[in-house]
């Protein structure tokens, strides 16, 4: 895989990861006794926004970066055909790139479950 592939794959990796419906942090399950959803529901847009707030781009790249060097590290150890350190550092920037989306969805999914109990809510996953 060349660089501009790389770079194309990580700008829709980081456009995937900035939807908040596409990573989970969306649904949170609560306890709803007594919950006035309407309430509920404003609360949790707001939750939504801190949430947009994690530089789930930025993981990404590093992950991009670092998963490259490695990969490409092992692409020359291992294999000393042409290509084999561009190969690694390819599959390895896809790997890491991806191990950063997960953690930046992640990341956002704590905001918001944290967020909705700071404001009372009982938050059951």
């Amino acid at each position: 895989m060349n660089r501009i592939g790389i770079v194309i794959l990580g700008l829709s990796l980081a456009g995937c990861a900035s939807n908040p419906n596409l990573i989970g942090t969306s649904n949170p399950i609560i306890d709803t006794k007594g919950v006035d959803m309407n309430q509920y529901m404003v609360d949790k847009r707001e939750c939504q926004a801190y949430a947009a707030e994690v530089k789930r781009g930025e993981k990404i790249a590093r992950g991009a970066a670092a998963g490259a060097v490695v990969g490409g590290a092992i692409g020359a150890v291992i294999n000393r055909e042409p290509n084999s350190t561009e190969r690694g550092a390819g599959v390895g920037a896809i790997s890491g790139a991806a191990r950063g989306a997960g953690e930046g969805a992640r990341e956002a999914g704590r905001v918001v479950k944290q967020c909705l109990r700071g404001r009372g809510y009982r938050v059951l996953n």
